[in-house]
């Protein structure tokens, strides 16, 4: 379930504990779950392929920040891994920009899936909230996409 007031909720479920969390406009909307983040990663793949969209890219944000945490003169570990998927949907971006065409700066749609350092019996999966309009139709997409791909 979704929570739209930005407390984190969190629901037993029989196979999976899941957390949501969302907020005003601007900030993330993200699901906590105890799937291994390998099978989460699995189940976005297939989740957006199955919307008929493309996956344009796939930023390994994880890796990025481990290969340059000394460069950076950092010692903090972020994550186990972090991804960030990105993807469009020509329909609904047409649909979106029709209405506003600034709502370009809103593409492509990404959702992230991570695993946090010293964490990884959790998975969090989420994307950036919409402001209100006509995005909050490729929010209920971003939604639907992330629920199929935990099962939900």
């Amino acid at each position: 379930m979704r929570n739209i007031l930005n407390p984190k909720v969190t629901l037993s479920l029989a196979a999976v504990c899941l957390s949501a969390t969302s907020a005003l406009a601007g900030d993330m909307i993200s699901y906590t779950t105890n799937q291994d983040i390998d099978d989460v990663i699995f189940g976005l793949e297939n989740a957006i392929l199955d919307e008929g969209l493309v996956i344009d890219g796939t930023s390994h944000v994880g890796d990025m920040l481990e290969r340059t945490r000394a460069d950076v003169g950092s010692d903090v570990v972020l994550f186990e891994k972090a991804e960030v998927y990105s993807f469009c949907s020509a329909k609904l971006s047409r649909k979106v920009m029709e209405a506003d065409p600034m709502n370009i700066v809103f593409c492509p749609y990404d959702i992230f899936v991570a695993t946090l350092a010293g964490k990884d019996d959790e998975t969090i999966i989420g994307y950036r909230s919409f402001p209100d309009g006509p995005m909050k139709e490729v929010e209920a997409l971003l939604d639907s996409i992330v629920q199929s791909a935990i099962g939900e």
